[in-house]
């Protein structure tokens, strides 16, 4: 069953989750027990995310720093077979652009059609911590469409050198990102836009946003894509907020504008904990009101953020 039949499937509003691999050197213990909670409300699928590499400067003594590659979180093609084999529920790897050759990507969509995974998250990745802007990998993709145009072709029956797959096997399908308040490094929402549509047109199955608070804005930019012939289901990210250092981390980094009566409540508090309890009653309003309007399915980012999603889900399943 491909995504697209498990958030059209009839009945409730269905929902997924996004989890980490674990960090480089430890185990899955910690990674099973939040899905084994989350596993109590039927999650349609689970998305993996894929981290790149990242550069760490050590200091040597003598003025000079070492500047060294080091990837944190590898693990994303196994952590999937992982959950697949474990739970039964589908699984959804990212594919990133940035910090992989297409020959790297390659290797990664053999692994992944062999251990039966085929369902994939196409996205160009974020720029390194330490570059003004995005850099592509030497030899790699600057724009999804490129990685959409590798898969597309692997599921004709060739490799990424024109050589013929002897033994095909089941096709990828694949859903890629947008952002209703914009990417970051969009000079405006009718560029993304643009970029959402070619995305749509040469595949993409349906586009899952990034988070937001509030839910005028989804709306609207799903107003707008429809006006533009995108026509693929538009999955609405959600994140509870749950830390009150999160009021000024999460505009900076995620580029969302947190509403007025949000951030008002939001200051009031006096811990996390206070702040967990508003930003769970935030997040159970913002889905209980996407569930009305008949978004096609909820996507929930549980990153540190278990228990808070855990009683959101509580609440509105």
């Amino acid at each position: 069953m491909k995504i697209t039949d498990c958030i059209n499937s009839p009945g409730k509003t269905v929902f997924s989750i996004e989890v980490l691999p674990p960090v480089k050197g430890t185990g899955l213990t910690k990674l099973f027990e939040g899905i084994d909670r989350i596993n109590e409300f039927g999650p349609q699928y689970i998305n993996i995310t894929t981290h790149h590499s990242e550069y760490i400067y050590t200091d040597m003594g003598d003025g000079m720093f070492k500047r060294t590659a080091v990837r944190r979180r590898p693990g994303t093609v196994a952590v999937a077979t992982a959950i697949k084999h474990r739970y039964g529920i589908p699984v959804v790897p990212h594919i990133l652009c940035n910090g992989f050759t297409p020959e790297e990507t390659e290797y990664v969509l053999i692994d992944l059609q062999l251990s039966g995974i085929t369902d994939l998250l196409l996205l160009r990745g974020d720029k390194a911590k330490d570059e003004k802007t995005f850099t592509p990998t030497l030899g790699g993709y600057d724009h999804t469409v490129q990685l959409q145009e590798q898969v597309n072709r692997y599921n004709e029956g060739f490799f990424i050198d024109g050589t013929p797959i002897r033994e095909r096997g089941e096709q990828f399908s694949y859903g890629v990102a947008c952002y209703p308040e914009k990417h970051i490094e969009a000079p405006n929402l009718e560029t993304d836009l643009y970029w959402l549509k070619q995305k749509a047109d040469n595949g993409a199955e349906y586009a899952v946003t990034q988070m937001f608070f509030d839910n005028e804005k989804y709306f609207e930019f799903v107003r707008k894509a429809r006006e533009m012939g995108i026509n693929i289901p538009i999955i609405p990210g959600i994140k509870p907020i749950h830390r009150m250092s999160q009021i000024n981390i999460l505009p900076k980094t995620f580029n969302t504008d947190l509403p007025g009566e949000l951030t008002a409540e939001l200051l009031r508090c006096k811990s996390d904990a206070d702040a967990a309890i508003v930003g769970c009653e935030w997040c159970i309003k913002q889905c209980r009101e996407l569930m009305e309007r008949g978004v096609p399915s909820l996507h929930f980012y549980t990153i540190n953020a278990i228990d808070s999603v855990y009683r959101t889900l509580a609440a509105i399943y």
